[in-house]
């Protein structure tokens, strides 16, 4: 099973290091779970963990260094051994313009330096309403550049309706798409999409889950630490 906390646009490098920390310690007596989390690029360091927890970048710019104002690279990332990355999430492509060619160019150049790729795919609510075979038509054109044979890829499906709004998909719309995409794609694939203490372990506990990709319920650290105890044993 695999849990990924998103910080997204929160926790400073203080409370980052305190939350880190805090997780370190529960994960040295939980081994059977694989966690991500996604910090800041403010707050990557060097924090010193236990093998089950991989500290990742959110955004990277394709490149090692240059004239890129407001970006990062992979010399900024490699001074924190960095080599786990989020890309494609619903928040960049809708909000910050990420069209699929730059997304499909910024995943060939991470794919080629061996990074963990954490893939997000999903669909907005326009085209959920107009059913299963439009949502996965769009969520296939996610893919157009994709190589989903590379070794070290995770996929996170993430309706967009349902990142941040409190609205959960229903265990059918879950089920009906991870099946689908599980049918064609052999790697492990997380759920996102208000994912929180409460249902984390009825959503993980499907096939076809592997596990999630946390928003808003991970940046508390105690809530992140239950999430983990609530999954125990699936």
């Amino acid at each position: 099973m695999i849990i990924a906390a998103n910080f997204k646009t929160n926790h400073t490098r203080a409370s980052a290091k305190e939350y880190i920390s805090f997780v370190n310690e529960y994960l040295t007596k939980e081994k059977d779970v694989e966690v991500i989390i996604f910090p800041t690029a403010t707050a990557l360091d060097n924090y010193e963990t236990n093998p089950n927890l991989t500290i990742g970048t959110q955004n990277a710019y394709s490149v090692n260094k240059g004239s890129f104002t407001g970006e990062i690279g992979t010399q900024q990332l490699d001074e924190f051994d960095i080599k786990t990355i989020l890309i494609g999430h619903s928040e960049r492509r809708h909000i910050l313009g990420e069209s699929q060619e730059e997304i499909a160019k910024k995943y060939a150049f991470y794919k080629e330096l061996g990074y963990k790729i954490v893939y997000c795919i999903g669909e907005p609510l326009e085209v959920k309403e107009q059913g299963l075979e439009q949502t996965l038509e769009y969520i296939y054109d996610q893919f157009v550049g994709i190589d989903t044979n590379y070794e070290n890829l995770i996929l996170a499906y993430e309706p967009v309706w349902a990142i941040g709004t409190g609205v959960t998909a229903t265990t059918e719309d879950i089920k009906s798409v991870h099946s689908v995409i599980k049918s064609k794609i052999d790697k492990p694939l997380l759920y996102g999409g208000s994912v929180k203490v409460e249902n984390v372990a009825q959503i993980c506990s499907l096939d076809g889950v592997d596990g999630a990709l946390i928003g808003t319920a991970s940046w508390v650290k105690e809530d992140f630490v239950q999430i983990l105890e609530n999954i125990k044993g699936l």
